[in-house]
């Protein structure tokens, strides 16, 4: 199993297009700026299923949701923008949500930069931006061994 993570695609689809021919997820998630991409990228994959959420440039519009909480493997997977806990000053009350959550799986976005690491038993990832400035980043979340695994790549 493998699931493809972007944010902050700020109107580019092209890496996301790349990203998903090379991975072949069968899923993709979308933490927001702009879910629209999203809802665009799914016209164009219809047999992927897309989770989104709404980032601080999405406004109100469209149907994607403030978060959402998803299973991976069994495991509580929890996905947010990350706008609404300050992630640019840092992470520490996302984390916190996060772990009160039962998440083992931990993602935001917002602050453009990739990050990927184990916080105890919970994985925290910011794919960064796959708008390409200043390079094209996305996350991988898959199976290894019965346990999920996060990764970051960069589309070049």
């Amino acid at each position: 199993m493998k699931w493809l993570v972007f944010s902050d695609s700020h109107g580019k689809l092209d890496y996301m297009k790349s990203a998903v021919e090379l991975e072949t997820p069968e899923r993709i998630l979308h933490l927001g700026d702009v879910s629209r991409d999203g809802e665009r990228l799914q016209g164009i994959f219809p047999h992927i299923p897309v989770e989104m959420v709404r980032g601080n440039c999405d406004g109100w519009f469209g149907d994607a949701s403030e978060e959402r909480e998803l299973f991976f493997l069994g495991r509580r997977v929890w996905m947010v923008h990350g706008h609404d806990y300050h992630v640019k000053l840092g992470i520490g009350s996302f984390t916190a949500e996060a772990r009160s959550r039962e998440a083992r799986i931990a993602l935001f976005g917002h602050t453009h930069e990739p990050v990927c690491f184990m916080e105890g038993p919970m994985w925290v990832m910011n794919p960064g931006t796959v708008s390409g400035y200043p390079r094209a980043t996305y996350g991988v979340i898959e199976d290894r061994e019965g346990e999920p695994y996060c990764r970051l790549e960069v589309i070049r």
